[in-house]
């Protein structure tokens, strides 16, 4: 990991980010991206979070589905994070259940990250749509 300034804000604007995620609190973590967003969480049609969006309007949309559509975490674990930059790779582990169908999904999955001026310009999701996608279905 590096120590520039860069870095360290790049890793600073991460940390308040789940931070903000973690407590349930929309308004700061939306205040974690910038006006327009290069937001992206590829997917199968059936997850409803899937898709391309840029603004914070759109990104609070794609946020307020979770508690809408699945249990609390049953369990979330960030297991590796590389920061270089403006760029920071985030590899976590989490299990939730779709309320829908009450079925589990394990998901092991990167976020890309870009931080610039403090932040977030780009959100990249790959995640394991298939299993999400098996979770959905009834």
């Amino acid at each position: 990991m590096t120590t520039t300034a860069a870095a360290r804000t790049t890793d600073e604007t991460v940390d308040a980010f789940f931070a903000a995620f973690g407590a349930g609190d929309s308004e700061a973590l939306l205040g974690q991206f910038a006006d327009t967003v290069d937001f992206r969480v590829s997917g199968a049609p059936n997850v409803p979070w899937a898709g391309s969006r840029s603004t914070k309007a759109e990104i609070a949309e794609f946020f307020g589905l979770f508690p809408q559509l699945l249990s609390g975490p049953e369990s979330f674990e960030i297991t590796t994070r590389i920061s270089q930059g403006q760029d920071a790779v985030v590899i976590a582990d989490c299990v939730f259940e779709v309320t829908a169908t009450q079925k589990k999904f394990h998901n092991r999955y990167a976020l890309h990250f870009t931080v610039v001026e403090g932040r977030i310009a780009r959100y990249h999701m790959y995640e394991d749509s298939y299993a999400i996608h098996e979770a959905f279905t009834a």
